[in-house]
Order: C-alpha cells, then structure tokens, then sequence
C-alpha cells in the first residue's frame, strides 16, 4: 500500500512539473512576441515639448588675431604691468614697463631714507604749522583710504605717486619749519636723487594701437595672422606642433596688443555641410566655456584630399581665447527651436507629412509642417491657412484643420491606415 501511494505521488508530481513547464513556455513565447511586435512596430506615446534641434560637429581650431608684439630694450631686466592681462589699452597708453637697472637697490635706499625722514618729522612735529599739517595728514589718510578699494594697476600706481608727493610735501614743511631743518632737507634731496634714478632707468613701454592687452607670447603673432589666410594649408597647421587647450605661457619680456574687434578661428574639416558652406554663411561656435557666439565663413580653402579648412570670424568672446593659440569647439551650423518630436512620428503620404494624435484614447492624423529635420528628431509646426491653399487643401479639410499644439500625445511609428 505505501508503494502504491508513494508511486501515484510520483506521477502527480511529474504532472504538475510537465503543466508548470508548459505555462513558463506558453509565458515565454508570449514575451518573445510582444517584444518582436515592438520592435517591428512599437506604439509608444511622445507627449511633444517645446525643444532645440542642432547641427553641429565638433573640431579643432587654430586661433588667428590681429596682434602687435611689443618688446622693449631692457626686455632682460624683466617687467611690471601696468594695464593687466586681458584689459583694454587706449593708442599710446603705457602698458607696462620694464625695471631699472639695480631697481632693487635703490627701493632699499629710498626705503632706507622714508623710516630715517619719519623718525626726524618726528622730533619737530611740535614746532610745524598745525593747520598745514593737519591738512595734508587729511590727505594721506583719505589717499590711503582710497588706495585699499584699488584693484586696477594703473590706478594703483597713480594712488601710490600722489602719497609719495604727499609725504615729501609734508617733509619739506617741516625741514623749513624747524631748526633741524637742514638735516631733514638732505635726507630728501638723497631721495629725490635716488627716484630720480630709478625713473630715469626705467623704461616705459606704450600700445601701438588700441586693443586688448595680454603677456601671453609665443612666437606666432606673425605668423598665424589674418594677412596670409590664402596660404593656410592642413599640412602647414599640423606642422606647428601646437597641443590643443594648452595655456599659452606669460612672458616676463615682451606684450602684445590684440584687435578686441575682431578674432578668427580656422578649422579643418570634411563634413557635408563645410563642402555645401559659402564664404559670407552665418553660422555658430560654441566655446569652452559653453557660450553660444555668431561666426562667419570668411575663406574656404579646399584640400587635394577633399579635407576643407574654414576660416571664421568672430567678434564676440575674443578675450575668452587669448589663452589659447588651438582649441576644441563646437561648429554649429544651424539651429531652430520649436515643437520637437521624433522622426518615427513623422509618416510621409502624397508628399505631405502627418503625425497621428491621441486624446483620450481618440486617434486623429494631422497634417504638419516640418520646419527642421536632423538624424532622429523634427521641429514641426501647424499650417497657416494661406500654405494649406497653396498646398491645394479643399475648403472643406482647411475648415476642418486640427492644428498641433504642445503637450498634445502623438504616437511614434503610427499606421495612418487604421486612423480617420
């Protein structure tokens, strides 16, 4: 008897591993064809945005300006800026000059005498005028007040000379004023000679032009200008050997005044849209720094190996690529904002484009103008109803027009067989 249960147990089990079996396939296959009718015809819904359709392809460029280096004599003695890096000089503004010959020395001097001139001002500071004094200490005060809010160089140092006068006025008032007078005197013709030597070894350098000012030399302003654009070749660009987004370093012995009008970018390419570009087309650089700027094609040069070089024009960032002498960026060549969707929602019938909308469960086709097209989204629009005329639209269907708006949900991949 227990044989006998054991073994009707036995054949139950198997039963029920064989049925179990048999829905895990049923289960499977099902899958497998839902999956196969998706990817043969998905019925997604897209809920149209409002969205940016770009053509764009990133290269890299060679940065090319109108610059004049300017170096001076005493360039081995090392420099001081006057107007800073990246600043704004006007035609012959001193933009930075070059230190003394035993600069060092005679500031020690000069500081030397300052601390000896005080401790002297000192001991006659009783027998000064009190009302001139107190006028001019107003003025030191107020000057050093001012000179703490000063970031700008050039400022700085005027700031600095007028309360050096300052103070000297004030030493001399008091070297006429008291019996120790011609000690005090001494002390600062000492140190008028010694700033009279010192300006006297310094060399100022001036702009030659109007422009942006920059320290940032490397040996191609006149070689990579917008004077030999003709001349540009791929082979000449990559034989410069530049590394791209490398900083170009600070010189301590020469400047240069860059055009803040006008900055160009050459680029070498071999897409479609450069072979189709005329010189005098708009087009867009994104930077590095993300901002959008115009540009114009000015030279197109084509290679024997079908490569092209674009040469653009810009006038708006320059001061971001003074940096920079090869860079990487983005070439947009159009761009156009609107009603976004996906090209699978597009269906093509008799030359006109439709998308088929859903509400609520409610299916309609509605015929749509298709502004933009890049490789997997459209910017669309709806048609006025002068273009649905010159399309040959009835009166009728124009009075009937359902136009497309946003948020409305339109299918991707629709049959526009089984929709009204």
């Amino acid at each position: 008897m227990k044989e006998q249960a054991k073994e009707k147990k036995k054949k139950v089990n198997n039963k029920k591993v064989i049925v179990i079996s048999l829905l895990l396939l049923i289960l499977a296959i099902y899958l497998i064809y839902v999956i196969y009718l998706l990817i043969k015809q998905p019925t997604n819904v897209f809920t149209i945005e409002e969205g940016k359709l770009y053509k764009e392809e990133t290269d890299i460029g060679y940065v090319i300006r109108h610059e004049t280096v300017v170096k001076g004599n005493n360039y081995k003695n090392g420099l001081e800026q006057i107007i800073t890096e990246g600043e704004r000089a006007a035609v012959n503004e001193n933009i930075f000059r070059y230190y003394s010959t035993n600069e060092e020395s005679l500031k020690n001097k000069i500081a030397e005498l300052d601390t000896k001139i005080q401790e002297a001002m000192t001991e006659v500071n009783n027998q000064l005028p009190n009302s001139d004094m107190k006028l001019l200490e107003d003025q030191i005060d107020k000057q050093i007040e001012n000179i703490n809010k000063v970031t700008d160089m050039a400022k700085l140092e005027e700031e600095k000379k007028e309360i050096d006068d300052l103070v000297t006025k004030k030493a001399r008032i008091a070297g006429d004023a008291s019996p120790q007078g011609s000690y005090l005197r001494e002390l600062i013709e000492e140190r008028k000679g010694y700033e009279s030597e010192l300006n006297s070894g310094a060399e100022y350098v001036k702009a030659p032009m109007s422009g942006i000012v920059s320290y940032r030399v490397d040996g191609l302003e006149d070689v990579l200008t917008p004077d030999n654009f003709d001349s540009l070749s791929k082979e000449y660009l990559e034989s410069l050997n530049l590394s791209t987004g490398k900083i170009v370093a600070t010189s301590n012995e020469a400047g240069k005044v860059i055009d803040n009008f006008y900055c160009y970018i050459a680029t070498i390419t071999s897409s479609d849209e450069a072979k189709n570009a005329s010189v005098g087309d708009n087009v867009k650089v994104r930077l590095s720094n993300n901002e959008e700027v115009e540009a114009e094609i000015t030279n197109i040069i084509k290679e024997d190996d079908g490569d092209i070089i674009l040469v653009l024009r810009l006038t708006e960032q320059i001061e971001e690529l003074i940096n920079y002498r090869k860079i990487t960026f983005d070439l947009i060549w159009w761009d156009d904002s609107g009603l976004k969707v996906p090209n699978q929602a597009i269906v093509k019938e008799n030359g006109l484009n439709y998308v088929v909308r859903n509400r609520a469960g409610y299916l309609n086709r509605i015929l749509v103008k298709v502004e933009r097209q890049g490789d997997k989204y459209s910017i669309i629009s709806s048609y006025k109803t002068e273009e649905l005329k010159e399309l040959g639209i009835s009166d009728e269907e124009i009075a009937n027009y359902k136009k497309i708006s946003l948020y409305d949900e339109i299918l991707i991949n629709p049959d526009l067989n089984k929709v009204e």
